[in-house]
């Protein structure tokens, strides 16, 4: 649920490199290690979700990542990082194939079996289908905001007149100005996904491809570590407009928000949809653009910091042997 990102200088990367792999994998790698803090046993690769198809756009020194500074961070206090890049308009299965191809590639690049998948927004059901189709090369999932049960913004969107040939339109056009800024020919289906996150249709992806860490309801909690011994994670915020400098972010949450009828959300997502196993917590001050530190980590003044967070949960997952 993101819009057409700009260019700007990002802050604070001089000490971190990274490459482009045959795919667009990007690894990131530091140059000076402050702790082994965030040293997971299997590396983080991290999984974006629908519109804003990139892991970055520019270098390093001029650019923007998705999960801006996030792995930056994580690779100064000892972690292996990587940010997957996917069909930024496509389904939840094509885009999981997608991943799996960039999930073998990390496994070859770092030697470990399994790795640690961190989603967010329609990444959350895009990792939940590597479970599925591939349970041994997971150690853990983490959906920031994952869009599990999906999301009627789109749905009750369509209803206003006109807004649905917008949606269908504008869609598109994101998913190949995303091609063109990746410099990739990415398959883009803007049916297949609003289908993706749509509330009644996702159905049938749980059906196919889901586990017990998505709860049955709306007050209860998912399963932490299920059967085959995978752990599961979730948390988001539930906050829309948190920073009226962020003018782009605030238009598009107040949007988002308006369209789920007064129930608890982020901006674009049921706070109902995002519980997804171990649920850390759903009330950070964050909207959905503030949970991956966008844009350019103009969050609220009080608001918890994301990068601590996730370095605090990257902690969480080494002290449990992951």
């Amino acid at each position: 649920m993101k819009i057409f990102p700009f260019l700007a200088l990002a802050l604070g990367v001089g000490a971190i490199s990274s490459t482009k792999a045959s795919t667009a994998l990007q690894a990131y790698q530091a140059s000076f290690i402050l702790s082994s803090y965030a040293k997971t046993k299997y590396p983080i690769v991290f999984v974006h979700g629908f519109g804003l198809g990139f892991n970055r756009i520019g270098t390093d020194r001029v650019g923007l990542d998705y999960w801006y500074q996030i792995p930056q961070d994580l690779a100064r206090h000892g972690a292996r990082v990587f940010a997957a890049e996917l069909s930024a308009v496509n389904s939840n299965e094509l885009r999981g194939e997608q991943l799996l191809i960039q999930i073998d590639e990390v496994r070859a690049v770092t030697g470990q079996q399994k790795i640690n998948l961190i989603g967010h927004s329609q990444g959350g059901p895009t990792i939940q289908y590597i479970e599925a189709v591939a349970p041994q090369k997971v150690a853990s999932l983490t959906a920031i905001a994952g869009a599990m049960q999906g999301t009627p913004v789109f749905v009750n969107a369509s209803k206003t007149p006109l807004l649905e040939p917008f949606i269908q339109a504008f869609g598109s056009l994101l998913g190949y100005s995303m091609n063109v800024l990746n410099q990739n020919q990415y398959p883009v289906e803007i049916t297949a996904a609003l289908d993706a996150m749509h509330p009644e249709k996702i159905q049938r992806f749980n059906a196919l491809y889901g586990s017990s860490a998505i709860p049955k309801d709306c007050n209860s909690q998912g399963t932490k570590i299920t059967s085959n011994g995978i752990h599961h994670y979730s948390w988001m915020g539930n906050r829309q407009v948190t920073n009226a400098v962020d003018v782009i972010e605030s238009t598009v949450v107040t949007l988002g928000g308006s369209f789920l009828k007064g129930s608890p959300n982020d901006g674009a997502l049921p706070l109902c949809s995002g519980r997804y196993g171990h649920i850390i917590r759903q009330d950070y001050q964050h909207n959905h653009f503030d949970e991956v530190n966008q844009f350019f980590g103009i969050i609220g003044t009080f608001a918890q910091d994301p990068v601590a967070l996730y370095r605090q949960h990257a902690n969480r997952l080494k002290l449990q042997g992951l």
